[in-house]
């Protein structure tokens, strides 16, 4: 969580915007040579300087802190055995149709899915998030995606899926179809090379940017895919799979807890961004993204499996979206419900030897620290 004893509710005059003197906000302008040394009371996570690399002093100790903590939960895919899951694919009687269905719509999402996060921190939130160890953290998480991205592709040639279909649902299934219109929607401003930060619309633009990946991507419509493959895997199917999707779940909890951290330290330093109508703007977003995943729950099962449903599915997005809205300081989007799967806090429990199906060793060297919802 936020370390709020070194954050700062106003902007020094060093860092005010001044019209005269532009900001150089990429870290790529010319050095200043008469700047002077920057203090600690000068970084700002956004408006600010981004000089080289001004590192140290650290502001924000709890970027570093996620850094460090993506740094050792390192894994490759490739470390995980599929023989099991391959045989288990090709039986005829090991999986029913509902439940391939489930899968490669699960997959077909993720493939797209990783790389529009990866796009989205690259060339949208790296550029303006001017803080740089939160941009520390950024080029972590960019390697992760890329890992997750590895992740899909190893699986699908692991099956022997069809390479084409998978990586096409993102144009071809409505369903995921919209969630990846959707969240496209969000970066077209942030898209324009124009685009700066420093007015309130552009800086409420980016906010908005922010919590539509971070609370809405990572943070939501993940965990209806993690729920799904992780069922299985609890009841022994497809473990290799599920093995992997729990590691991707320890990387998406950093991700989503790094993301609401940044939010509520820009609303933070700049309270003027954060009025009842960008309040109820991003509680409508919360809202509409929930009804979009509803529908791809409907989609990927329309009869469902052991354990788990469409319906199900739904009230698990209505409490996961109140949760949300609570960590970011938003009232509730839903009437209060109860989370109907229990177990995915069992499966984010990263202080034990053994993962969640106990088929290797693995140490979490900074486990403890995170909160799987």
């Amino acid at each position: 969580m936020l370390d709020w004893s070194d954050s700062t509710t106003a902007p020094s005059p060093a860092v005010m915007f001044n019209a005269e003197q532009p900001l150089e906000q990429t870290g790529l302008g010319a050095i200043d040579r008469s700047g002077g040394r920057v203090s600690v009371d000068e970084k700002r996570m956004i408006n600010c300087r981004a000089d080289v690399n001004q590192l140290l002093p650290l502001k924000y100790k709890w970027a570093w802190e996620k850094y460090l903590a993506g740094c050792n939960n390192h894994w490759m895919p490739t470390e995980v055995s599929m023989q099991a899951d391959i045989a288990l694919w090709k039986s005829r009687d090991g999986l029913t149709d509902d439940e391939r269905r489930a899968i490669k719509r699960n997959l077909g999402f993720f493939a797209a899915s990783e790389s529009l996060v990866a796009n989205n921190i690259v060339l949208a939130i790296y550029r303006h998030l001017t803080n740089p160890e939160c941009r520390q953290y950024l080029l972590r998480q960019a390697f992760e995606e890329a890992v997750h991205t590895h992740t899909f592709q190893y699986i699908v040639e692991s099956l022997g899926l069809d390479e084409g279909e998978l990586f096409n649902m993102y144009r071809e299934v409505p369903s995921i179809t919209d969630k990846a219109a959707w969240a496209l929607k969000h970066t077209q401003n942030l898209d324009n090379p124009d685009f700066s930060t420093g007015t309130q619309e552009a800086d409420q633009s980016f906010l908005r940017d922010l919590v539509a990946f971070y609370v809405v991507f990572e943070g939501m419509w993940f965990y209806t895919g993690f729920a799904q493959i992780l069922s299985l895997g609890r009841r022994n199917k497809m473990v290799g799979i599920a093995e992997q999707y729990q590691y991707i779940l320890r990387d998406e909890s950093i991700h989503l807890n790094f993301g609401i951290d940044v939010i509520n330290q820009i609303k933070l330093e700049n309270q003027h961004l954060w009025t009842k109508a960008f309040q109820e703007d991003v509680r409508g977003m919360i809202r509409d993204a929930a009804e979009l995943e509803a529908a791809y729950g409907r989609d990927t099962m329309p009869r469902g499996f052991l354990g788990l449903n469409a319906a199900l599915c739904e009230q698990y997005m209505h409490f996961i979206a109140n949760r949300r809205c609570a960590q970011i300081g938003l009232t509730p989007v839903f009437p209060e419900t109860e989370n109907p799967f229990p177990w995915m806090s069992e499966a984010m429990d990263l202080k034990k030897e053994k993962n969640f199906f106990e088929t290797r060793v693995i140490e979490y060297q900074n486990g403890g620290a995170l909160s799987w919802e």
